[in-house]
């Protein structure tokens, strides 16, 4: 793996003298990722997106988003949920991509332990009707329990059968919907400041038309898949489109690893 841009320094070229070391193609350690995708140090609530997508366009591929990835991929996806505080996924992608409780890593326990984190972050299932298994591993298993985001008009028996579950109910929402500006606050009142979201496309395309996405990583994948699969991000479009900056890229093998954040944040 190399970087393309300097991670902390977009001025400076690849061709630059690079003291770090980290432009040298090979595979970088996760300890050098961690360092490259650190949340920012500040007392907000910072939502990072991380989401895969092929040259023309598609989120998924027969349905799941692995085969559209690669080794190098996964890395960075360990390494994100490595330094999160809560993993947030709609129930369709839960469904789809069979979410388990997210697991403690040794290659990030000294970190997590410093930034006064649990073993592992906790996953954040969004859904207004609540249809899900409460008998899956992700509810009866979690090393810390599952939080279930929904709205306050969710069927009152399966808002029962998520706490009978173990699953922690957060309300984030007048109605049978999540607000997801409000769910972003919710989570960082718990504690859950260091959020991070893997979709699926929906639920990104909600957090983006509320304008609370600060980062966005990216893999872009060197395959063509064409069909009718979607977008990273549905839904109802913005009115403007809202700019976002790079802030590094990484390449291995022709898969690019990118990560854009909204200009008006540090």
């Amino acid at each position: 793996m190399r970087s393309l841009f300097p991670v902390t320094d977009l001025t400076t070229t690849a061709a630059a003298p690079d003291p770090s070391g980290l432009l040298t193609d090979r595979e970088w350690s996760l300890d050098e990722l961690a360092d490259a995708y650190a949340y920012p140090a500040t007392g907000d609530p910072w939502l990072r997106a991380n989401m895969v997508s092929t040259l023309d366009g598609a989120a998924e591929h027969d349905g799941r988003s692995q085969g559209i990835s690669c080794a190098a991929d996964m890395r960075i996806f360990g390494t994100l949920r490595g330094l999160a505080d809560v993993v947030i996924a709609g129930a369709e992608t839960v469904r789809l991509e069979g979410y388990r409780p997210a697991r403690a890593r040794e290659a990030f326990a000294g970190r997590r332990a410093a930034a006064g984190q649990g073993p592992a972050p906790a996953v954040a299932v969004v859904s207004g009707s609540l249809d899900l298994d409460f008998s899956l591993p992700l509810f009866t298993e979690p090393l810390v329990p599952t939080l279930v985001v929904t709205g306050a008009r969710a069927p009152a028996d399966r808002i029962a059968a998520a706490r009978k579950a173990g699953a922690e109910v957060v309300i984030a929402g007048e109605g049978a919907r999540v607000d997801p500006a409000r769910a972003v606050r919710e989570l960082a009142d718990r504690g859950l400041r260091r959020q991070l979201t893997e979709g699926g496309p929906r639920l990104l395309g909600q957090f983006v038309a509320a304008g609370v996405l600060d980062e966005l990583c990216l893999t872009l994948s060197p395959v063509l898949t064409a069909g009718d699969a979607q977008r990273i991000a549905g839904g109802p479009g913005v009115t403007v489109p809202e700019r976002f900056a790079l802030a590094s890229l990484l390449e291995e093998d022709g898969f690019l690893f990118g990560r854009y954040r909204r200009r008006d944040v540090p």
